[in-house]
């Protein structure tokens, strides 16, 4: 049903594929299925639509984070879920950090469970001190990362794909 009213809605499917790309908690681990599955679409392109468009994601993320959010948070509600964002961000991400630096990070990133990814990566660079270079270096090699295990995982069939794939 989705797929229909995406469809409806964006007329070309590679548009689709980057909407979807762009979501938070789907990014490339919900379109990257979408695209081989529902779409019917080559592989290949797919992966790199997807890839292309999370690692583009991933400055907008940072500088969003960086410049903007401190405007939001003046405002009670939004300063209250981000508190509470915020700390199970730093705790899921600090482990990783801790130990591997930027590759934890990259690690935290390309791992294909829900809340990975370049949007829960992008505040957990924030909120740890990680300057934009490193940050967006991490972003790259874990999105290429989760697009090739995403990609391997839905190109094999396998019955665990339920289990690290996001349906839509």
């Amino acid at each position: 049903m989705l797929h229909e009213i995406l469809l409806f809605f964006v007329n070309h499917p590679i548009i689709a594929l980057i909407l979807i790309t762009l979501l938070p908690f789907l990014e490339l681990r919900a379109s990257i299925p979408y695209g081989i599955l529902a779409l019917k679409m080559n592989w290949l392109w797919v992966f790199f639509i997807c890839v292309i468009a999370n690692i583009l994601l991933a400055p907008l993320v940072y500088m969003f984070v960086n410049y903007v959010m401190h405007i939001f948070l003046k405002i009670k509600p939004i300063e209250k879920i981000y508190s509470r964002v915020i700390e199970r961000t730093q705790r899921k991400v600090h482990p990783y950090v801790e130990k591997y630096g930027k590759i934890g990070l990259a690690l935290f990133i390309g791992i294909p469970l829900p809340g990975s990814g370049v949007y829960s990566g992008g505040l957990g660079a924030y909120l740890l001190g990680f300057k934009f270079k490193d940050y967006l270096v991490a972003s790259v090699i874990g999105v290429l990362i989760a697009g090739t295990l995403v990609t391997l995982i839905v190109l094999s069939g396998s019955s665990i794909s339920g289990f690290l794939i996001k349906v839509i």
